[in-house]
């Protein structure tokens, strides 16, 4: 149930950065939105991990701001997988939709996380 929340979670956040976001295009299909929260979830959960640890030392250094980097490789890489559903035409663009995709992701898992207590 967690993961499915995630997903819809991942898919708001996506879509409201591609409303704001220049250069950051989703598919207007909403299945097609889903399909790509979920695989930026899939990534997220099994990538991401894996290069946070192997980047510990540039976390460290940059306390921690690193990370903004981290989550755009990881949109990048979602865009990779997913051509068509979501594209990028930059790397700017996939920077500013990280940090928004975060920013939402992080007030609704907060706000979600403070119901269930």
């Amino acid at each position: 149930m967690k993961f499915i929340i995630k997903v819809l979670i991942n898919a708001f956040a996506l879509w409201v950065a591609a409303l704001i976001i220049p250069g950051l295009t989703i598919s207007e299909n909403i299945l097609h939105v889903i399909i790509v929260a979920f695989v930026f979830g899939l990534i997220n959960s099994i990538v991401k991990p894996i290069v946070k640890f192997f980047s510990i030392p540039f976390l460290i250094v940059t306390l921690g701001l690193f990370t903004l980097i981290i989550n755009t490789a990881m949109l990048w890489f979602t865009v990779k997988l997913l051509p068509g559903y979501i594209e990028l035409s930059g790397f700017w663009s996939a920077f500013w939709g990280a940090l928004v995709i975060s920013v939402i992701s992080v007030i609704l898992h907060a706000i979600i996380d403070s119901d269930e207590k």
